[in-house]
């Protein structure tokens, strides 16, 4: 039996005793973490999602949190006096082994589900964040429109103290897995966030 199970933007085929790697989640290793959104389960009598196949579950143990290998990224531009920029990115990952695929009663397991890094980290990074809504207007950020913010909402982002909380390393890993491209520093989200939460 197998299951087709989406996290990190990013769809993967799994059967029990697979090892994967995937987009950082907010566990440590050791921890069993549970992927509630399934999209296929394959098998004797497959079962495809609409978009997802209700109560089926896939869990997992955290082996280790690895960085995947250095991405160098340089830029040159011509005609301007010799302009270039080079960068180098390594992104992280979190190292899992499967360990069960359930066909229902994912809800009734009490495992914890799979969350990203990035949103776990912001929602305990501030008091500001403890007390801010549950969710936020995030168009009103400069150039999100309501598809970014859709994807905003799958990262896991839905609040201005979280914008406001993002270090360095969380703006890097928002730009790989939603291919920002720069964007978030050149619209100033951070600031205009931390006015907004104040506001």
């Amino acid at each position: 039996m197998f299951a087709v199970l989406k996290t990190g933007g990013k769809q993967y085929k799994v059967q029990s005793g697979d090892m994967l790697r995937v987009e950082k989640l907010a566990a440590d290793a050791g921890e069993k973490v549970q992927f509630n959104e399934i999209l296929m389960l394959g098998g004797d009598t497959p079962v495809l999602g609409v978009p997802l196949v209700a109560g089926a579950a896939v869990q997992a143990e955290v082996i280790d949190q690895v960085k995947a290998d250095k991405v160098i990224s340089f830029i040159k531009r011509r005609r301007k006096h010799g302009s270039q920029r080079t960068r180098g990115h390594r992104q992280t990952l979190t190292l899992l082994r499967i360990t069960d695929i359930l066909a229902s009663g994912a809800e009734a397991t009490g495992v914890r589900a799979a969350t990203g890094s990035v949103a776990g980290a912001a929602v305990k990074a501030t008091p500001a964040q403890k007390s801010a809504k549950a969710g936020d207007d995030l168009k009103l950020l400069s150039g999100v429109g309501p598809a970014l913010e859709k994807k905003l909402h799958a990262a896991g982002v839905t609040t201005f103290a979280q914008v406001a909380a993002w270090t360095e390393a969380d703006v890097a890993a928002i730009d790989e897995q939603l291919s920002f491209k720069g964007r978030i520093e050149r619209e100033g989200w951070i600031a205009q966030a931390k006015e907004l939460t104040k506001g």
